[in-house]
């Protein structure tokens, strides 16, 4: 297991966590999972490309 697979798989836990659904995440709105989307996308480019 490489570090790229293990930043993904941290990554999509934090994005889990910080989905507005959850009642301590709930007053934050869609700001933090938009943020924590967006930096596994690019993690993941990263990835195929072959970069980490």
């Amino acid at each position: 297991m490489g570090l790229g697979t293990i930043l993904i798989i941290i990554l999509i836990l934090v994005l889990i966590g910080a989905i507005p659904a959850w009642p301590y995440s709930a007053g934050w709105g869609y700001g933090p999972s938009g943020l924590v989307g967006v930096i596994l996308i690019i993690l993941v480019i990263l990835v195929l490309m072959g970069r980490i």
